[in-house]
C-alpha cells in the first residue's frame, strides 16, 4: 500500500511514518510537510520521500497525493493560544487545508482518507466522558478549525463516496514532541523542565484534567485504520477514558526521576478546556484489539527518549531523509 502522511515530519506524523515503514502491509510512505512545526531530523535515516511544501499549494499537494492509495492527514497549525493570537492562520491551514487535501484525494482516486480532529471541539460541553454523540461548542479558533476538519471529511464521505475516518485526538504525547517553542504541549514542557531541574509551570491551578494518550498507541490505531480501510459516518474519539490532572503528571515524573519538581502558577489561558475525558465505546467497537499504554509507561518511554536525544543545542540527529523537490 502506498501511503501519504501530511505533516509527516511533525511529532505524530514522524512516529506514524516510522511505524508505517516497518509495517509489511504498507512500507511505501511519502510525506508532505512545510517544516513550519515539523523537522527533517524527525525523519533522519528513514527511507521515505519528503515533499517540502504547504498543503495550501495546489502544485505541491497534487504531486504529493498522486499515486497514493491512502492519506493520513495530520498537517495542521496546532495550539489553542496560537489560534487565539492568529485565528486566520489556523483557519487557512486546518480548515482550508483539509478541503484541499480532500479535493486532491478525490482527483487522484485515493481509496481512503484519515483525518485528525481534536477533543477541543467539545469545548464548553461539560459532560464527562465526552461522547461523539454529544454537542460541540468550540472555545477557540483552533477548536473551530478542527471541527471544520472533521466536518469536511464526513461531508466528502456523504457527497462523493470517499471513505473517510475522522479521529478526535486527546492530548497525545511521547517521543519527538517539541518542548522548545511558545506553544509547546504540557508533557514535553514538563519533561524538559524536570530533566533540567527547573520548575514546571501550571496555567491555572493544575487541577484541569486530560485524557493523555501515548503516541505509539495512536499510531497503532491509525495504521490499523489504513490497513483495513476503516471508515465511519461520525467522528471517533481516539483515547481511553482516563482523567488525569496536571499535578498527577508531575507526581509521576517525580517517581520516574526520583527527585522533587518545583511548581509555579501562571494565569489561565483563554480558550483552554477545564476537563477532558473520552467515551471510547465507538473506538473499541471499530478497533477491538487496541490496548492503551499506561501513563507511567508512556512517560517513562518519553523521558528515556529525551535523555537519549536532547543536548543543549537541541535534538540530536543524523542525515536528513531523501527529498523529492516540491
Amino acid at each position: 500500500m502506498r501511503l501519504l502522511v501530511t505533516g509527516g515530519a511533525g511529532f505524530i506524523g514522524a512516529n506514524l511514518t516510522r511505524a508505517a515503514l516497518a509495517d509489511p502491509a504498507i512500507g511505501d510512505v511519502r510525506v508532505v510537510d512545510d517544516l513550519s512545526t515539523g523537522d527533517r531530523s524527525n525523519l533522519a535515516g528513514l527511507d521515505v520521500e519528503l515533499v517540502v511544501g504547504s498543503i495550501l499549494d495546489e502544485r505541491v499537494l497534487s504531486a504529493a497525493v498522486a499515486g497514493r492509495d491512502a492519506v493520513v492527514h495530520l498537517a495542521a497549525l496546532p495550539s489553542v493560544p496560537r489560534s487565539v493570537k492568529d485565528p486566520m492562520a489556523s483557519h487557512r491551514v486546518n480548515a482550508t487545508g483539509t478541503v484541499s487535501v480532500l479535493e486532491a484525494a478525490r482527483r487522484h482516486d485515493v481509496r481512503h482518507v484519515v483525518v485528525a480532529s481534536s477533543s477541543s471541539v467539545y469545548g464548553a460541553n461539560p459532560d464527562l466522558p465526552k461522547s461523539e454523540l454529544g454537542w460541540t461548542r468550540p472555545l477557540s479558533p483552533y477548536a473551530a478549525s478542527k471541527l471544520a476538519t472533521e466536518a469536511y471529511a464526513l461531508a466528502y464521505q456523504a457527497c462523493y463516496d470517499l471513505p473517510t475516518l475522522a479521529f478526535r485526538f486527546f492530548n497525545v504525547y511521547g517521543p519527538r514532541q517539541r518542548h522548545d517553542h511558545a506553544y509547546a504541549a504540557v508533557v514535553p514542557r514538563f519533561v524538559h523542565a524536570a530533566l533540567h531541574g527547573r520548575p514546571v509551570v501550571f496555567y491555572g491551578d493544575g487541577h484541569q484534567t486530560r485524557d493523555f494518550t501515548y503516541v505509539d498507541t495512536v499510531c497503532t490505531v491509525l495504521l490499523d485504520a489504513v490497513r483495513r480501510q476503516v471508515h465511519h459516518p461520525q467522528p471517533v474519539n481516539l483515547a481511553f477514558g482516563t482523567q488525569t490532572d496536571l499535578h498527577t503528571v508531575v507526581a509521576e515524573l517525580e517517581l520516574l526521576l526520583a527527585h522533587r519538581i518545583e511548581r509555579e502558577a501562571a494565569p489561565e489561558r483563554t480558550g483552554d478546556v477545564r476537563h477532558s475525558s473520552a467515551d471510547n465505546r465507538l473506538l473499541r467497537q471499530l478497533f477491538p484489539t487496541v490496548s492503551a499504554t499506561s501513563l507511567t509507561d508512556g512517560l517513562r518511554a518519553t523521558v528515556d527518549w529525551y535523555r537519549a536525544h536532547y543536548d543543549p543545542a537541541g535534538l540530536t540527529g543524523a542525515a536528513a531523509p531523501s527529498i523529492v523537490p516540491a
